[in-house]
């Protein structure tokens, strides 16, 4: 199993089949849905599916979502990292997305700025990436929050079947001058 890259409170791993209990747990939750097209999975075998797709990426594309494993507990807590994006998605195509998604009772700890801030250090280090972006649904105050922590400046909005979304960019430049 490999591990990615690591914070001070989590590990970041490909997403293994033995996870599928985990992802179940997070995208079964309406919660955590709520800006997410509010369409959680009903079953493991769902769950088990997205982790075989993701798994693909990592051998199409060289990556794709990461697994968070918190280092105190070693329990899943959810995912995060880069996925290429293929299609077109606000006028961009072949780019790299940040993301993150956590289970209900992890939320408020800092994970997801955690993983935003080591998202980019693989992005622009591993990836050699010169540009990265995110996308947030209008209404998700919190990850707008993250995403703007962490250097991220807000680029317009668009629609994603029919959602009002943020558009969000970061330069590999603007991330180095942060980081020097």
């Amino acid at each position: 199993m490999k591990i990615f890259t690591s914070t001070p409170q989590l590990i970041l791993r490909e997403l293994i089949p033995a996870d599928a209990a985990g992802m179940f747990e997070l995208d079964s939750d309406e919660a955590v849905h709520l800006y997410l097209g509010n369409n959680p999975v009903k079953t493991i075998a769902e769950s088990s599916a997205v982790i075989e797709m993701i798994r693909q990426q990592y051998k199409d594309n060289g990556i794709g979502r990461w697994a968070v494993i918190e280092k105190e507990t070693n329990h899943f807590v959810g995912w995060a990292g880069l996925k290429l994006i293929k299609e077109p998605v606000n006028g961009h195509v072949n780019y790299y997305d940040v993301g993150y998604r956590f289970i209900k009772r992890y939320w408020g700890k800092g994970y997801a700025t955690e993983c935003a801030i080591a998202s980019l250090a693989y992005g622009f280090n591993e990836l050699k990436a010169d540009q990265l972006f995110a996308m947030t649904d209008a209404g998700n105050a919190a990850s707008r929050r993250v995403l703007e922590k962490v250097g991220f400046m807000q680029n317009g909005t668009f629609y994603e079947d029919g959602i009002l979304h943020n558009w969000f960019e970061i330069s590999k430049d603007k991330w180095l001058l942060s980081h020097s």
